[in-house]
């Protein structure tokens, strides 16, 4: 069981990191202790998905529903802050968790949709960034999100997300990790494996370089075969 844990303001670490984080913890490391970056197309055509979703004057109603866009976010028991692409409200149609929006008859309950510009993963690295949005608006409004979207723009479709607790779990245990790291500043080694290929920035890492000392032909001959 993860021990319960308030950080303070000076503490927060960003949301979105959460993602990188479960993905590698190496690839985390680079970018939020080292800050080194690099574009590729899949981050560029990320990117331009979130610009058109982070529209923070647009609130939309749509049938029964309230989108809100670009929401701030914070978690003191994660200790992440962050910005939720779309918050959706749905009516609480007596539900005990339903909570009041300014203006509006009746209590809602608030559902985050995230965006994502590719394909469902294999892996839980978007899932975890949801839960933890979802974290941090119960903290914040006092409610509970029982699940939420993740919406993928290559397959144009809502992919639901049940916030159970294997899955907050966990959300506590990453960050619990990201924090341990950045106290340490400590950029761990490289882990090689087929997720390498996918990474923006495999290039500044160098995972033949760092797992073990070889020479210089070796790395040479490594990077050609696994070349697409």
């Amino acid at each position: 069981m993860t021990e319960s844990v308030s950080y303070g303001d000076d503490d927060l670490l960003p949301l979105s990191g959460i993602q990188h984080f479960a993905f590698c913890e190496r690839q985390w490391a680079l970018i939020y202790l080292e800050q080194q970056w690099a574009e590729n197309v899949r981050t560029v055509e990320g990117q331009h998905m979130h610009e058109r979703a982070h529209n923070p004057l647009l609130v939309a109603t749509d049938g029964d529903a309230v989108t809100v866009r670009a929401v701030p976010l914070v978690s003191y028991s994660l200790g992440l802050r962050g910005q939720a692409d779309v918050i959706e409200f749905r009516p609480a149609q007596g539900d005990a968790c339903g909570i009041p929006l300014p203006g509006r008859p009746g209590t809602w309950r608030p559902r985050p949709i995230e965006y994502k510009r590719g394909r469902p993963k294999h892996d839980d690295r978007d899932a975890v960034q949801l839960c933890a949005q979802a974290i941090c608006l119960e903290e914040m409004l006092g409610t509970t999100v029982d699940f939420g979207d993740l919406y993928y723009g290559e397959t144009r479709r809502r992919e639901r997300v049940a916030m159970d607790s294997g899955l907050r779990m966990r959300v506590q245990q990453l960050a619990v990790g990201m924090h341990t790291l950045f106290a340490e500043q400590n950029t761990p080694h490289a882990v090689r494996g087929k997720h390498c290929r996918l990474c923006s920035i495999v290039d500044l890492c160098l995972p033949n370089l760092t797992i073990r000392p070889k020479s210089v032909h070796k790395y040479i001959q490594d990077e050609i075969r696994d070349s697409p």
